[in-house]
């Protein structure tokens, strides 16, 4: 099998249009339905079947061979909006108030339709099956979960993806083996009290008083309770409570989210805000209750695909060019529940813009350099041909060996 070529103009046009027609016409998680329209007529004009309302909104595709036992490698790109009022001032702009992809996603769907337009240039030479997987609800609704309780990943023995990624350069790819992503569990906490007049605090136990002093108290588990060299964040981010000036709030109620990279550490700092929580109640004479909400577990890239990746990454924009990602990121990604089943690797593609950056992922302001989509597509698609190769090099020393 030859190296994928780099995608022509005509094809880089084709995918450029696509990601400026999603971006212009967003949809939120498991609502991405005209979405899906559009990604099903693609690959209809590329001769390619796709299974439709995978997971509601998903779309599974396949090329390659279809003989037993043969190889199967999968690909995977999410589709979800997020809700923010877009502000780039783009001509391709949300049309959809409130709606805008702002963390790439138009992107990697249009890198993934141009990985299978290579791919099915080459159909004929595949040693193996190749899965499309269009995954929707990434952004906070685990879309991955449900494809593949439908079966997505069936017979897929490893899975690729790619996320892009403003700090770095066009024409870079970060590949890292290991975890690269974090925990993204959520807590709650209502403080509870009868309330009472403002002018008259005595008589009464003042729940904002005890919110105010948990919010600054909750930092001290970061700072003093965890080992620096294990990263976590916990950030409060909202708080409701009171209704008038001259009135204190019998009840305010704190949400947050909790960041981690080790299991350890994760367990640790769950246990120290339901400890200081439970603290509150003393202190200042009030109820509380906590709530902590499982999130997404964290990418853990598996070193068999990193080293397939960093190698097609290499072939594509130079080893120079190929990053290492020397510390995970705090944000999270549902390709994670993908690793729990299959190895697979996520990498992250380099599209710094020429003028906008201050616009970060999920930002009003945020954009990317459109020259990546031919990178992304020619990584992903390689990326495939490459892993059926190593599988079945894999395969026959097996029956030699047998």
């Amino acid at each position: 099998m030859n190296t994928m070529p780099i995608p022509d103009e005509q094809m880089t046009i084709w995918m450029r249009d696509i990601r400026r027609h999603l971006h212009r016409h967003p949809e939120l998680a498991f609502a991405e339905f005209a979405t899906a329209r559009c990604i099903a007529e693609q690959l209809e004009k590329l001769g390619i079947p796709c299974r439709e309302q995978v997971n509601r909104t998903g779309i599974v595709a396949s090329l390659g061979s279809s003989t037993p036992n043969t190889p199967c490698v999968a690909l995977r790109a999410d589709m979800d909006a997020l809700p923010i009022a877009e502000q780039t001032g783009l001509p391709f702009a949300s049309e959809t108030p409130g709606v805008m992809h702002a963390c790439g996603h138009d992107g990697h769907v249009a890198m993934l339709l141009g990985a299978a337009a290579l791919l099915k240039k080459k159909e004929a030479e595949l040693p193996g099956r190749v899965v499309l997987i269009f995954q929707p609800a990434e952004e906070g609704d685990g879309g991955a979960q449900g494809m593949i309780n439908e079966g997505a990943i069936d017979g897929v023995s490893m899975i690729f993806a790619g996320h892009i990624d403003r700090l770095y350069g066009l024409n870079e790819i970060v590949v890292q083996p290991g975890v690269i992503s974090a925990f993204t569990d959520e807590f709650s906490i209502a403080i509870r009290g009868p309330g009472g007049h403002g002018a008259k605090p005595q008589e009464t136990s003042d729940c904002i008083v005890a919110a105010g002093q948990l919010i600054t108290s909750l930092q001290s588990i970061v700072a003093r309770e965890t080992h620096p060299c294990s990263p976590a964040v916990i950030t409060v981010g909202t708080i409701h409570g009171g209704t008038a000036a001259n009135v204190i709030a019998s009840e305010v109620v704190l949400a947050g989210t909790l960041r981690t990279t080790n299991p350890e550490t994760r367990v640790a700092c769950r246990d120290s805000l339901k400890r200081m929580t439970l603290a509150m109640e003393q202190l200042h004479r009030v109820t509380t209750s906590f709530t902590f909400v499982d999130g997404y577990p964290p990418v853990i890239n598996d070193p068999a695909a990193a080293s397939i990746a960093l190698e097609v990454a290499a072939g594509i924009v130079g080893r120079d060019k190929v990053k290492d990602q020397t510390l995970p990121s705090l944000g999270g990604e549902d390709f994670s529940f993908f690793l729990q089943r299959i190895p697979g690797c996520l990498v992250r593609f380099g599209a710094k813009h020429a003028r906008q950056h201050d616009a970060p992922a999920h930002s009003p302001r945020f954009d990317f350099d459109e020259a990546v989509l031919a990178t992304g597509a020619q990584f992903l698609a390689q990326a495939a041909v490459s892993a059926l190769a190593h599988l079945s090099r894999l395969q026959g020393a097996g029956q030699n060996q047998g």
